[in-house]
């Protein structure tokens, strides 16, 4: 009777082992093959087909951007009713669908807010959450469909709202977009700043689980950021936002952050090494066409080599 005993109970010991073991692998960070481009808000005459793309890696590119503004001479807020501000003319419908039909590892999303719209800021300024919401589901809905998009990314970076309303808006609309199969994948675009970060924030703490990346502006910390530094922040907001996938980034014209020239790629090397690498993602295509997208080309080499 005792050995049957401690033969039970040496089987359960291994079991909860090998359990824990498994749960261990599991929840264990990954490397990813992902690299995303924004692409279209400068109106620097840039295609598709310009960007070199390799074909070992997922491709994203993020049309920059729809706005929930007007088209008038003075763009004012209209509660969620979404136009496109990007160059349609070189990044029409047609041409997301020809990339996508050319590159099958290619999909192709749209960046909602920005920066700024006409000469002031682009703000978040909903009238009400269900309001909101109802307009941005079927404006939105109807320009995925129209340019044949696959996902959706938040870079709202001026607010008129508290940080629940933001979250509880950009919550329910991604909820809704992805429940509805109008879209597969979401991210967010936060960087650096207490009003920025309070929003996104309040977003991934309700509905992180329905956001699939987090495209961090690494790029907005100071010009002449050093490696340990970039390898710091890094850590920081992968603290921050806990699970996700953040994403490291770089500015293709050199402006902020830490630049290829200081040290980049070899801070993205470093985070592979550690199983942390889940994607690049660079701003922008517009202003690397300029250079012959030298940046774009070396991220996706190491996207792509052998772990």
């Amino acid at each position: 009777m005792e050995s049957s005993k401690l033969f039970i109970i040496t089987l359960l010991v291994i079991q909860a082992l090998f359990i824990s073991h498994t749960q261990i692998q599991a929840a264990a960070p990954a490397n990813s093959n992902l690299f995303r481009e924004y692409i279209g808000a400068e109106f620097k005459n840039v295609k598709f087909t310009d960007v070199p793309i390799n074909p070992n890696v997922d491709f994203h590119f993020l049309l920059s951007f729809a706005i929930d503004y007007d088209t008038s001479a003075s763009p004012s807020p209209t509660n969620g009713k979404f136009n496109v501000f990007w160059d349609s003319g070189n990044l029409s419908p047609a041409n997301v669908a020809s990339i996508k039909s050319t590159h099958r590892n290619v999909k192709v999303g749209l960046s909602i807010g920005g920066d700024s719209v006409g000469n002031g800021f682009a703000f978040f300024k909903p009238t009400s959450v269900d309001s909101w919401v109802s307009n941005a589901v079927s404006s939105l809905t109807s320009i995925i469909k129209q340019n044949h998009l696959d996902g959706i990314d938040i870079d709202y970076e001026h607010f008129k709202s508290d940080p629940n309303t933001f979250a509880e808006c950009i919550g329910r609309l991604i909820t809704t977009l992805k429940n509805n199969k109008v879209i597969s994948f979401a991210s967010i675009a936060p960087f650096d700043d207490d009003q920025v970060q309070s929003h996104y924030l309040a977003l991934w703490r309700k509905y992180g689980h329905q956001i699939d990346y987090v495209n961090f502006q690494f790029y907005a910390y100071d010009k002449g950021t050093t490696v340990p530094q970039f390898i710091n922040y890094f850590n920081t907001q992968s603290s921050n936002y806990n699970g996700g996938k953040v994403l490291v980034s770089m500015i293709s014209d050199g402006s902020g952050g830490l630049s290829p020239q200081n040290g980049f790629f070899k801070a993205c090397s470093m985070l592979r090494s550690q199983q942390k690498l889940h994607g690049i993602f660079i701003w922008s295509a517009d202003d690397s066409k300029a250079n012959g997208f030298p940046f774009e080309k070396q991220s996706q080499a190491l996207l792509a080599a052998p772990n």
